[in-house]
């Protein structure tokens, strides 16, 4: 992968799509949008869509462009890190994986399913049917919440080791979290476990400011009442003159 050096030092690494990236980043967006966490409009917004970083540190990183700013190395570090730990571990929980392949095969996985979804390219042959089928016959021991909470920890730990290279970014590491929380609510969901475990803060909610004077008013009028409501509150509108949508669009076509 080639590199380029932008303006703040950090390194810019160049992305594409893997085998995974893109069903991943449409079921994140989906289930984001329903939990408030991105707007409505997230699947057209590009700096969203984009595997690229923004530049801007107002906007959070989105975990698959977090390759477009950790490249190979830095995913491959944190990964031998975390195996270092699984390894070292107690028997019931290091077993498991020392049965299934070596250390070396496990880093070399996991961090290319890592770059695959995080816009590293295809890195990760099968994409969602080897994960399930590797959870699912490999891995079934430790789908449970014992193990899940063990896997948290050492994950969380690994993260935490004050000499691991994130970049200067403080926007990596929520992303990172938002991207581990993201796939163990999958399989809490898959597996039947309580997820209540956390590997730190995540990306904090995206609204995305909307500028009337751009849109048309058949534009206006298709917007979503509380992407309405929020952006004449964000202008320091008092938007309980406006009790309903026919209201708020008036006001908004005002402006």
């Amino acid at each position: 992968m080639s590199e380029r050096d932008n303006l703040k030092g950090s390194t810019t690494f160049e992305t594409s799509s893997g085998y995974m990236t893109e069903v991943i980043r449409t079921k994140y967006i989906d289930a984001a949008i329903q939990k408030k966490l991105l707007p409505e409009m997230s699947h057209r917004l590009a700096h969203v869509l984009s595997l690229s970083a923004p530049e801007s540190q107002d906007k959070p990183i989105q975990f698959w462009q977090l390759y477009s700013v950790l490249g190979r190395d830095r995913i491959l570090n944190i990964v031998s890190r975390f195996y270092d730990k699984v390894f070292a571990d107690e028997p019931w929980f290091a077993s498991v994986f020392e049965r299934v392949a070596s250390k070396s095969r496990h880093i070399n996985t996991q961090s290319a399913m890592w770059m695959d979804v995080m816009g590293g390219g295809h890195q990760y042959h099968g994409g969602e049917f080897r994960l399930n089928f590797h959870h699912t016959h490999n891995a079934m021991e430790l789908m449970n919440a014992k193990g899940a909470e063990r896997w948290v920890n050492l994950m969380k730990s690994t993260l935490d080791e004050p000499d691991l290279d994130l970049t200067n970014d403080p926007r990596v590491r929520p992303a990172l979290n938002t991207f581990l929380s993201y796939f163990l609510d999958k399989y809490a969901d898959d597996f039947k476990f309580k997820n209540k475990y956390l590997f730190g803060e995540t990306n904090p909610p995206l609204r995305q400011r909307i500028n009337f004077l751009k849109l048309s008013s058949d534009e206006i009028e298709a917007l979503p009442e509380d992407a309405l409501r929020e952006e004449l509150m964000a202008r320091r509108i008092d938007v309980t003159e406006y009790p309903d949508k026919k209201a708020l669009v008036n006001k908004a076509l005002s402006l």
